[in-house]
């Protein structure tokens, strides 16, 4: 067996609180088993917090420091390990953005904007600038860099499988000049391609679907439960109450199922962004 690997609780604050839920586990006698046995959570999650891939949410925190007897240490101090993390995403939002680094699947539903996850560069300038129109160009630019990183989980030789629906409306109502809404739609059909992706597009003559309410996603993982995430203007919510997931997944179908085949939705894509480099764009 090699040799364990101990975190560097110098280097950041997730670093620091994973060597020391592992200093106080072991301090008290515990496996790993024991101490996930009654918090929901499973055992390569814990692990994953203790190397510091992942920050402790507070549920799990409140149940560490009960069978630790830690008096509320890692319920107080979780916090500090997800503003660590947070690096120019929302506040409500840095979760996710954490979670899909380790999701084996993403599935997004997007009536209104394009996934953060294929947006180029000047569709992100454009979204940030026009929810948040009194940020300063510093904190613009920070949200924006943050977005873009986000996207470099499809370099990565392992990762998620993606299946994205999208309304019709995104690509015939456009956000940008003409020129640059032909790239952005270009760059999603690029990843739908390179990542071996699924794309839908809703039609505009679908009136009555199940997600009318609003933006989803659901991202499951290798070794936790999946979840599901809502936003709407300035908050978003992260569920992971099983029942409701299941839910969501089960109203996820019946959004596919009336959306386009993806042959047929990427093709509108593709010829979206040809119209919109012609010139022959019309809404």
């Amino acid at each position: 067996m090699p040799p364990r690997k101990d975190p560097d609780a110098s280097a950041n604050v997730p670093s620091f609180y994973g060597a020391e839920l592992r200093y106080r586990r072991e301090l008290a006698g515990l496996t790993l088993e024991q101490l996930a046995e009654g918090s929901f959570r499973g055992v390569p999650f814990l692990s994953q917090i203790e190397r510091a891939e992942r920050r402790m949410p507070v549920d799990l925190a409140r149940h560490v420091d009960k069978v630790l007897k830690t008096d509320g240490f890692f319920e107080r101090r979780c916090e500090d390990a997800r503003r660590a993390r947070q690096s120019g995403h929302a506040e409500y939002f840095a979760d996710v953005a954490e979670m899909e680094q380790h999701a084996e699947t993403i599935e997004d539903w997007a009536p209104t904007l394009v996934p953060g996850l294929l947006q180029t560069q000047a569709y992100a300038e454009a979204v940030v600038h026009t929810s948040l129109p009194w940020l300063p160009p510093e904190r613009v630019d920070k949200q924006v860099r943050a977005r873009l990183k986000r996207a470099e989980i499809w370099k990565r030789d392992e990762r998620p499988s993606f299946w994205a629906v999208l309304h019709e409306s995104l690509i015939r109502k456009p956000l940008l000049p003409s020129a640059e809404m032909a790239v952005q739609l270009e760059h999603i059909a690029d990843v739908i391609g390179s990542t071996q992706g699924v794309l839908q597009i809703l039609p505009e003559t679908a009136h009555a679907h199940p997600f009318m309410m609003g933006m989803m996603r659901v991202m499951t993982f290798p070794d936790a439960p999946p979840v599901a995430y809502t936003e709407g203007l300035h908050n978003g919510q992260l569920i992971d109450y099983p029942a409701l997931v299941k839910n969501y997944r089960r109203s996820y179908d019946l959004l596919r199922a009336a959306a386009l085949p993806p042959e047929a939705s990427l093709a509108m894509v593709e010829q979206a962004a040809e119209d919109y480099r012609d010139g022959k764009h019309r809404d």
